[in-house]
């Protein structure tokens, strides 16, 4: 009996989520709709051929779908798919388009009026969020940080007074810096799930304060992509100290100082009143007499 829906075969981009690590995570429905796909786009042709030969599917050649021939690869999909080709799209792990190529396909594919469906299945964000012990049923989801410059900042700040459980995703060779950032910003006591080899044989889950989280990822050779999942913070309103630290940060950075504002306003959710008359008084002056408070 095939495990096909009424429309797995129609023309659409079909996004098939594929496992994490075990292969057995693999749904019966996305076998099928990888198996009777006229095309596939996959971001890596080695790992997706790997998959198929283990299911024994067979395929054509693939459409080679990754962060630098999305573009690409999304006119392509769209012209199968106009010609009446049904297109599945995988990732090298999970769910497409989550921290992963597929998006930009989407995005693409639904603004030339197709349809686009989704196979459920693995999700490394998912797995790693129910797993960690803290707060599910509110959470946001904020992929890779910034590796550096005053992006990077500017998410960790964020992070600082969200008050959902944060998932975020991190290479090895980055996890202890990340670790160091994320303690420096949310404060050491902040409880956090470090998981790793998620579904596989030698899957971990480490739990503990941002503190603990700095020495054992200082101890433990780090292997493996991981999910840090963070507890949220705890509802309070944003210090003086705190406001205008972000002010200076902003204006260091080159921001006018209407833009520094506007920044730490976005940040840390103030009120605009607030921490316009802190920056009076981190100025000195009135912004020589040329700008209006703001409204409240």
């Amino acid at each position: 009996m095939t495990a096909l829906g009424d429309d797995d075969t129609a023309p659409a981009l079909i996004l098939v989520a594929t496992p994490i690590g075990n292969m057995a995570d693999l749904s019966p429905r996305a076998r099928d709709v990888l198996a009777n796909a006229d095309s596939v786009a996959c971001e890596d042709t080695r790992r997706t051929g790997s998959l198929f030969a283990h299911f024994g599917i067979a395929h054509s050649p693939f459409i080679v779908c990754n962060e630098h021939t999305e573009r690409a690869a999304a006119e392509e999909i769209v012209r199968r798919i106009e010609s009446g080709q049904t297109v599945a799209l995988v990732s090298d792990a999970g769910t497409p388009a989550v921290s992963d190529p597929g998006q930009r396909v989407t995005q693409r594919v639904i603004a030339a009026g197709h349809e686009v469906r989704s196979i459920p299945g693995p999700s490394a964000a998912l797995v790693g969020l129910t797993v960690s012990g803290l707060i599910t049923d509110r959470f946001c989801f904020d992929g890779f940080l910034p590796r550096k410059g005053a992006e990077r900042g500017r998410r960790l700040e964020r992070l600082e007074r969200e008050e959902r459980t944060s998932v975020l995703f991190e290479a090895p060779h980055r996890l202890e810096r990340t670790i160091r950032d994320l303690e420096r910003h949310l404060g050491p006591e902040r409880q956090v799930a470090l998981a790793r080899e998620l579904t596989k044989r030698y899957e971990n889950v480490w739990r503990g304060s941002l503190a603990e989280a700095m020495v054992h990822a200082t101890d433990v050779e780090p292997r493996g992509e991981y999910v840090i999942i963070v507890e949220g913070a705890p509802a309070h309103e944003a210090s003086d100290e705190r406001l205008i630290e972000a002010l200076q940060r902003e204006l260091q950075a080159g921001a006018s100082r209407r833009d520094a504002i506007a920044a730490v306003v976005e940040l840390t959710g103030a009120k605009k009143r607030q921490v316009y008359d802190l920056a009076l008084q981190l100025d000195g002056k009135a912004f020589g007499g040329s700008e209006e408070p703001p409204s409240t």
